[in-house]
């Protein structure tokens, strides 16, 4: 995952996946890590972080250039494959006290937790200047009722689809961005009836349209302002006439078997993206990154990016320090200076990965941004025209990230299992009240 540390002495970087949960919730050992791993030795600042993903600080050289610009810190980076494995270790380290790097990442699905429960934990923001270039509902997301703010905003997901130019060509689809888009503009609907064209035409091999119908749904579920809680946090799910209307074309979907039967980021999908067994994967911009590294050199140029039916906001992390930290001061400037305009720019030039930075994005740095892996795609303003259709309110619940992930198990039982859309919304909504009960 991105570019090769270089030293293993100034930093430890661990690409960590399920089968190595055990380790990750059982801590990394050292002389001291009853807090977090960081410190001060030999007249070194040691910060320690923990990641997941790719959000680019590693992966785009950030980390290496704040070193040398500030010699006297050593950036310790453990980057965990699978968020949902990292934020498990991450509960039971917080909740025993130990094994905790000074910073840690926060996927949006966990903010509302995190801010409900953990706040005591996490150090205060709000005395920090000059962070007041972001978008004011991304900073929200992150703050307590009564101001503390537990982190500071990375990326943002506006939503696209990623599809290849190859395959559609040999469905006799249009290939040129603009075209494709034109194909489903206005609605996820539209996307599906593509896909059906496309299994039926598609002449080359046994090629799925999409990769999974759960990250249709998601795409459909994040274009609302609530989603699975109201404002008061009641859960709203089985009441929402959005999340029925994105499990049903899901379903649909699945049933028409045009998808992979792929669960994105579990086992299967990047083999999937490196073996090109399907044809389209609803994108937020995060996951350029992902798709370029796993679908490999073979595949460059081949992907292309088109805009999505509908604007949503799919993800996007913040980074916050832990109150325990021996380093606290520092891992502050060290957040500070990594999710700024500068460096969120810098990141997205890189990787693909939308600032959360209003400054940054409306900078000609961004909007001018293409992508050599997507054929050359003007990423730049095809997510900066999407983040504009974000909306500007986006209602967060204690258990969005779990909620979501049993969503997409539940469509996996459609696709994979062969149950019914009803079977597998009963045993979803088991799961979902059993989870946050």
């Amino acid at each position: 995952m991105g570019t090769v540390p270089r030293s293993l002495r100034t930093r430890a970087v661990a690409l960590l996946a399920a089968a190595s949960a055990l380790s990750l919730v059982a801590g990394c050992g050292g002389d001291d890590e009853s807090a977090t791993g960081g410190g001060k030795k030999d007249g070194k600042v040691i910060i320690t972080m923990g990641m997941f993903g790719v959000m680019g600080f590693e992966e785009t050289g950030l980390l290496e250039q704040y070193e040398k610009e500030n010699p006297n810190v050593d950036i310790r980076a453990e980057i965990a494959g699978d968020e949902q494995t990292y934020y498990t270790a991450l509960q039971t380290r917080l909740a025993a006290g130990k094994g905790l790097k000074d910073i840690q990442g926060i996927e949006i699905g966990r903010a509302k937790e995190i801010v409900d429960t953990q706040a005591a934990k996490f150090v205060d923001f709000s005395d920090v200047a000059g962070t007041d270039h972001f978008l004011p509902w991304k900073q929200s997301q992150i703050t307590t009722e009564d101001g503390k703010v537990l982190g500071l905003g990375t990326d943002i997901g506006p939503m696209a689809v990623c599809y290849r130019r190859d395959y559609f060509e040999k469905a006799g689809l249009p290939t040129d961005r603009e075209e494709v888009a034109k194909l489903w503009e206005g609605s996820w609907d539209k996307y599906v009836e593509v896909g059906r064209t496309f299994k039926e035409n598609f002449k080359g091999g046994e090629v799925a349209y999409m990769d999974a119908a759960s990250g249709l749904f998601n795409a459909m579920v994040y274009g609302y302002p609530k989603q699975y809680y109201n404002a008061k946090g009641d859960l709203i799910y089985d009441k929402n006439p959005a999340v029925e209307e994105a499990w049903n074309l899901a379903a649909d979907a699945a049933e028409d078997g045009l998808s992979a039967k792929l669960r994105q980021f579990q086992p299967g999908w990047d083999p999937g993206l490196a073996n090109s067994t399907f044809a389209t994967a609803v994108c937020p911009a995060w996951m350029l990154g992902h798709i370029g590294e796993k679908a490999g050199e073979a595949n460059k140029g081949k992907w292309d990016v088109a805009k999505a039916p509908k604007g949503a906001n799919w993800g996007g992390s913040f980074l916050g320090v832990v109150e325990q930290s021996p380093v606290k001061e520092e891992a502050k400037k060290l957040v500070a200076w990594l999710t700024a305009p500068e460096q969120q720019a810098h990141i997205f030039k890189k990787q693909g990965s939308v600032p959360s930075s209003q400054e940054a994005l409306e900078s000609a740095e961004v909007k001018d941004v293409t992508h050599e892996y997507f054929n050359n795609a003007p990423i730049g303003q095809i997510f900066g025209a999407a983040a504009q259709e974000i909306p500007d309110k986006q209602v967060l619940g204690r258990k969005d990230g779990a909620i979501k992930d049993l969503f997409s198990q539940g469509l996996t039982l459609i696709e994979q299992q062969g149950a019914s859309r009803d079977e597998a919304w009963e045993t979803t909504a088991e799961r979902i009240e059993k989870a946050v009960g």
